[in-house]
This record gives C-alpha cells, sequence and structure tokens, in this order.
C-alpha cells in the first residue's frame, strides 16, 4: 500500500529532528562525521521507521529484517532511528564518541546493531552471509546493506555482488548512498564510478534508481526490490552530502569533521533546532 501524504511528512519531520539530534551529537562530541550522516538520513529512517520487521522488544526474532550499515561512518543516523524504535533512549545520543557511550562506528555493544561497521566493504559480505543463511532457514526476513559511493572503491564489494548473484539473494538489497562526494573529493576525481546502474546489471543485479531524499520514491523501489525473485536487487539513490545544512551540501571538507560553535548555530537557524539543546 502506497504512503499517504500523512505520512510522508511525519517521515520528514522526523528527518529534520534526526538530522538536529546527530548535529548536536557531533558538535557535543567534537567528532564525526556529518556529511554522510545526512545524506543518509532519509534511507535509513524510511527503512527504520516505516518498512523493516523488527522492533526493540523481540530483537532477536529469527524473522527479523536485518540492516548492515557497511558505510559504518554515518552511524550517528543509525543510533538516532535505533533510539526511535525504543533500541535505547534517545538521551544517550550525548554520549556519543565518549568513553563508554556510542562508539564513532557500530559496534555489536550497541542494541540493535547486527553488523559492526568501520573497514569500508567489510559490511556488505557480511549481509551477504545473512541473506544466505535465512535462504537456508527458508526465512521471510530480508537484509538490507546500505552502501557509501566512497565504498565502491573497495574490491571486495565487487567479488560480494558477484556471489550474491550466483546464489541468487533476492532477500538481500543493496542501497547505495550516492551523494557523489567522499574523503578527499568528488567520487569521479577520486575513482571515477562510470556508468554505475550498468555496472551493477553486469553484475548480475536487478537495479531500480531514485532520488535518495524522496520517501515516496524510496518506498517504491525497496517495495519492488522486496518483490524480486531469482537475483539480489540495488537501489542507487541519488543523495546530498551534508543535506538539510547549507555549507555543508556537497562539500567533502564536511566529510568527517567537528562542527565549530558558528557552523552549529548556523545548522541549527537553518534546520529549527537550538543551540541549546
Amino acid at each position: 500500500m502506497a504512503l499517504t501524504a500523512e505520512r510522508i511528512a511525519e517521515l520528514n519531520e522526523l528527518c529534520r529532528r534526526f538530522r538536529i539530534d546527530v548535529l548536536t551529537a557531533i558538535h557535543g562530541a567534537q567528532s564525526g562525521h556529518p556529511g554522510g550522516s545526512l545524506s543518509v538520513c532519509e534511507i535509513l529512517t524510511y527503512l527504520y521507521q516505516e518498512h523493516m520487521n523488527l522492533s526493540a522488544e523481540n530483537p532477536a526474532d529469527p524473522d527479523r529484517d536485518r540492516l548492515v550499515l557497511s558505510k559504518g561512518h554515518a552511524a550517528p543516523m543509525l543510533y538516532r532511528n535505533l533510539a526511535e524504535k525504543g533500541f535505547f533512549p534517545v538521551e544517550r545520543m550525548s554520549t556519543l564518541r565518549r568513553m563508554g557511550g556510542l562508539a564513532g562506528h557500530p559496534n555489536l555493544h550497541c542494541p540493535g546493531v547486527e553488523m559492526p561497521g568501520g573497514p569500508l566493504g567489510q559490511g556488505f559480505p557480511a549481509a551477504q552471509g545473512m541473506a544466505m543463511a535465512l535462504k537456508l532457514n527458508a526465512s521471510p526476513a530480508k537484509v538490507y546493506a546500505i552502501l557509501g559511493d566512497g565504498e565502491l572503491n573497495e574490491g571486495v564489494i565487487w567479488e560480494t555482488a558477484m556471489s550474491a548473484a550466483k546464489f541468487k539473494l533476492d532477500n538481500l538489497i543493496a542501497v547505495v548512498d550516492y551523494n557523489k562526494v567522499q574523503l578527499d573529493g568528488t567520487t569521479d576525481e577520486i575513482m571515477p564510478l562510470g556508468d554505475l546502474a550498468a555496472k551493477w546489471e553486469s553484475f548480475g543485479w536487478t537495479v531500480l534508481e531514485c532520488d535518495g531524499h524522496d520517501i515516496e520514491a524510496l518506498d517504491f523501489c525497496i517495495s519492488v526490490a522486496d518483490g524480486a525473485v531469482g537475483a539480489p536487487t540495488v537501489v542507487i539513490a541519488n543523495t546530498v552530502k551534508g543535506k538539510g545544512v547549507s555549507f555543508m551540501e556537497g562539500k567533502n571538507t564536511w566529510h568527517g569533521k567537528a562542527i565549530d560553535d558558528e557552523s552549529f548555530k548556523i545548522a541549527m537557524e537553518e534546520l529549527g533546532g537550538s543551540v541549546n539543546g
């Protein structure tokens, strides 16, 4: 069933709030990755708050859907979504990158995290392994692997892509946060990806493409991906690095940069947040 206009508006409002909370946490830590956390916001929010079958009340349900944040540096946005789902209090966001608090990259000490994320490329083959196990167990669950476009430089991504197609893992859905900017510059400058859709197709994947900040478009593509038969699906979600904050948008300098007080104030003004939390 298609999302109602009211529900789309609710999810968009969640995204606005999540951006505020994530930037507040990164500013408080004076460390983190704002650009990629903001670009993946709608993708994670749609999956966690609307689409996936999982709950904090039964976190070990064998038939739960799994999400693997292979681009682990976007952990703050993952954490905010897990908090909203009830895995831990939202107040814990203030412990980001602090001793005993939420780690800079996902790890299994955090409730709701299915797979650690850090070295780029490592989450994707783990997601494939989960999908294979679910197939063997005749589970209806899906596995969603969130990839960064800079992460596609890693050879293990394409080894996994070949393998997933060979085993016809139609319960595996990859979503590429295609913001076209990575740590040191644009993806075209660092390692051109060429025709990304054609590349995935050549590896035997079904390819869908959408605006990764459009909740309705994400709903359509991921719902189609869920119905795939005989092949894995990738959703190429076109996004903007630093989406929602004008001076961060499209800037590689905000890939992993502490947010100074003046920049934080401007960001809060643009997002409708408060510098006082």
